[in-house]
């Protein structure tokens, strides 16, 4: 596979900064690691005038540990505010609420809400259903203390990426089930939706060269999971595509590159919600792979059109 050629300029000249490696049970430690280096040595700046960044420990489910959450939110405000729980990326086995704080920081500033962080247990260490457990435990812990919060509880939404996305949209389907938080919308931004993507029989011929390739996704998903990704009899709430009944759920926001190895998984999942009578808006943006691109213009305008989507919401 060779798709450089189709890569936004932009991203082209950005693509080999960071090389695209493919994930296995024996490299993650090695991983872990350079990331924990990497945030030792660039750690993220102090929060703006105006917000104010939190550290709490929420109850998890029966029997589980108790749930890190960073919470961000702008300092006096006077009025109850609308609260996004964001869900990180990184594959199910990557990531922590504190690597996410410079996509969170400006969200909370520019709509102006309560940004609630879930570090939720990784994958292989923790498997399915502890990670969605976590971020379950979070908005429920979000909606049940808004007033102290200063959250207005009738806007709320979920948003994530990568395999936050993934989270992001389970958790929906969690919450439509139970009856019990109402969500405003499901901010879906590069989300890992499928497994059977890793075990399609004719895959996409342009997709998955960089940043997330097919041998990552494998092991994603078979970490989250505990077997083989593919299977049937996949358990309720681990795979948001393998979930039969769309209808009812909170209006979504997709965001997906025409590179990334999701595409197909994305635009699938879109077009069943909308076939479920869920408002769905999608964008697919040609010459991204998968991730977020610092300096590409392409990524800030993917940040924007979330942005915008997450405040209409919101009605901010």
């Amino acid at each position: 596979m060779d798709t450089r050629h189709l890569l936004d300029p932009q991203i082209a000249s950005l693509i080999d900064l960071v090389p695209t490696i493919e994930l296995s049970a024996g490299n993650l430690p090695a991983v872990r690691e350079a990331r924990r280096r990497f945030q030792e040595e660039q750690p993220v700046p102090p929060p703006p005038d105006g917000l104010v960044v939190e550290e709490r420990r929420v109850p998890g489910r029966p029997g589980d540990p108790d749930v890190r959450v960073l919470v961000t939110r702008p300092a006096g405000a006077g009025e109850a505010l609308p609260a996004l729980l964001w869900i990180h990326g990184g594959g199910y086995v990557l990531g922590s609420a504190d690597w996410d704080q410079v996509a969170v920081v400006p969200l909370a500033a520019e709509i102006g809400c309560v940004v609630v962080s879930v570090d939720y247990r990784l994958a292989p260490e923790t498997p399915h259903p502890g990670p969605v457990n976590d971020c379950h435990a979070a908005l429920s812990w979000l909606h049940g203390n808004a007033a102290e919060l200063g959250v207005d509880p009738a806007r709320i939404a979920v948003a994530g990426v990568s395999a936050g996305g993934g989270l992001a949209a389970t958790l929906a389907q969690k919450v439509r089930d139970e009856g019990r938080i109402p969500l405003v919308l499901q901010a879906l931004f590069v989300p890992m939706l499928d497994d059977r993507t890793v075990t399609e029989s004719d895959p996409h011929p342009y997709t998955g060269e960089f940043r997330w390739t097919r041998a990552s996704n494998a092991f994603g998903w078979s970490s989250l999971l505990g077997h083989e990704p593919g299977r049937d009899g996949v358990a309720p709430y681990a795979v948001a595509a393998r979930c039969e009944d769309l209808g009812g759920l909170p209006p979504a926001f997709v965001s997906v590159g025409a590179l990334d190895l999701f595409l197909e998984e994305d635009v699938e999942y879109a077009r069943r919600l909308t076939r479920a009578g869920v408002p769905v808006e999608l964008h697919v943006h040609p010459g991204v792979p998968h991730g977020i691109f610092e300096g590409a213009e392409v990524s800030a305008r993917m940040h924007r059109e979330m942005l915008a989507a997450v405040r209409r919401a919101f009605a901010v």
